[in-house]
């Protein structure tokens, strides 16, 4: 199993004791679960270290043989300066701790006291830098547009402009630490955005995923942190729990929304310690496992009704991701249309049906409160009925709610505005003047995609892209305004 290194880049620690390098590797490892160093006992070899490697932080003593710790401090902060310097001294000198912070240190620390103290300021520190990485990732993204590795994303099928930008926001936080919340409605995608981050950070090592729904107290706690032989009745050997097990890799947790109150406490008490107890044991184990959470919940609301920890929500949404609905992506639908018929024609053994031109149009129209997930199964539905050339519209009706004249049946007490007569003005418009209201209107609710637009039509788009450019090429339209 490859270990995940913790931080992504390197700390430079920086001594000429080479038995206190080791020492300080070993009690961070063992502290905190950092395991990513660079040591350094010859302060002429700093600069060309800092020169070729991404480092995170540099861990530097004061008194070394060739260069001081403060003469290295000076050629960091100007060769070097987004790169944060902690100066470890074996004198406590409140004089020298102050002018190194002058010189642009970011803290100072005696090596033999507040080791405790030491690790909040790694920690703080490398926090720090990370947040700067993750900007320069999110300018970089807005600024060119594009996708640094795209094939993270390759089981998500989409063109939208609004998974894109979700796509770019992946990329920007896939190297933190921190945890990251998906959000989205039921059947929109979160498990295969939380695969894409995986894949974006550790494609090597483990990705464990846990439903926590109806998982009650101890039910979670043993499946997230396993117990000690004897731990409680038939506990008759031990067992590694799921963050354990996700060691080095990625811990999904699904569902969180649904967790139990005793729950929430402890997985706060996870995120905020950073180390868990297996049932029945008094020593702890670190957690060496980056952490997601997804939930089809309104968090806040559920804060705001006392159902969910307002500390625990805030430890979840250090990056958030929220999933548009199959509503709001609808220049997609032709994507996937294409992409489940396909698959469920390949698991029947059937050919892949012709698709009828109004189905795109059909579809549009309804809501998709299962999002994909519900689009695919009225795609298998209708695949295990085919049996013509061209697939049958029937079995989408059924399932959207159509009737058999084509009447939208009212969802859930739901009032059709789009049935209430038009009124026109005094000049009745003519064919032309509508026909030309109606393409930009349909233009508008696809947020331009004109595939889409056509097939809400009932044209081709060619004829769609031969009525727009007629229409955008006058100036103004005698058009009058419709009103419902």
């Amino acid at each position: 199993m490859n270990q995940e290194l913790y931080p992504q880049m390197p700390i430079l620690l920086v001594d000429d004791e080479e038995a206190w390098l080791r020492s300080l590797s070993v009690f961070l490892r063992e502290s905190t679960g950092m395991n990513n160093f660079i040591k350094c006992a010859d302060s002429r070899q700093v600069m060309n270290i800092l020169d070729n490697n991404d480092i995170c932080l540099v861990l530097l003593d004061l008194t070394m043989p060739f260069f001081s710790g403060q003469d290295i401090l000076r050629m960091i902060v100007s060769r070097h300066p987004s790169v944060p310097v902690i100066i470890l001294s074996g004198l406590n000198q409140v004089e020298t701790a102050v002018e190194c912070l002058h010189l642009g240190a970011l803290d100072y620390h005696v090596k033999t006291s507040e080791k405790e103290r030491l690790i909040a300021g790694i920690q703080r520190a490398i926090s720090i830098q990370q947040l700067r990485s993750e900007n320069c990732s999110l300018k970089k993204g807005i600024l060119n547009d594009k996708l640094e590795t795209p094939e993270a994303f390759e089981q998500i099928i989409s063109t939208s402009t609004k998974m894109r930008a979700v796509f770019r926001y992946c990329e920007a936080i896939s190297r933190s630490s921190e945890p990251i919340l998906i959000t989205g409605e039921s059947g929109s995608g979160k498990e295969l955005i939380a695969r894409a981050l995986w894949k974006l950070r550790s494609p090597n090592a483990p990705l464990v995923a846990v439903n926590v729904a109806g998982l009650d107290d101890n039910v979670f706690s043993d499946t997230l942190f396993g117990h000690v032989a004897g731990a409680f009745t038939g506990a008759d050997r031990e067992r590694k729990g799921m963050i354990e097990e996700a060691t080095g890799g990625t811990l999904f947790l699904d569902e969180i929304g649904d967790l139990s109150p005793q729950s929430q406490v402890k997985l706060l008490r996870l995120l905020q310690e950073g180390e868990f107890f297996p049932i029945g044991s008094d020593r702890p184990k670190k957690l060496k496992a980056r952490v997601l959470f997804a939930t089809n919940h309104d968090l806040d609301a559920k804060v705001a009704k006392g159902e969910f920890r307002k500390d625990l929500f805030y430890r979840l949404n250090t990056h958030h991701i929220e999933l548009p609905p199959l509503r709001d992506r609808l220049e997609d639908l032709p994507l996937l249309l294409h992409h489940f018929l396909k698959e469920a024609a390949q698991t029947m053994g059937k050919k892949t049906p012709a698709v009828p031109r109004e189905l795109v149009a059909l579809l549009t129209t309804y809501d998709f409160p299962g999002n994909i997930r519900e689009l695919r199964a009225m795609v298998f539905h209708a695949v295990s009925l085919h049996s013509s050339h061209v697939l049958s519209l029937d079995s989408f009706k059924e399932k959207i709610g159509y009737d058999a004249d084509l009447n939208l049946k009212p969802a859930q007490e739901t009032v059709i505005d789009d049935l209430t007569p038009i009124t026109f003005p005094d000049r009745l418009p003519t064919i032309e003047e509508i026909g030309k209201h109606v393409v930009l209107e349909a233009i508008h609710r696809t947020g331009g995609n004109q595939t889409v637009a056509a097939s809400m039509l009932g044209i081709t788009r060619q004829a769609l892209a031969k009525r727009l450019k007629k229409s955008l090429g006058n100036q103004t339209m005698n058009m009058p305004q419709a009103t419902s």
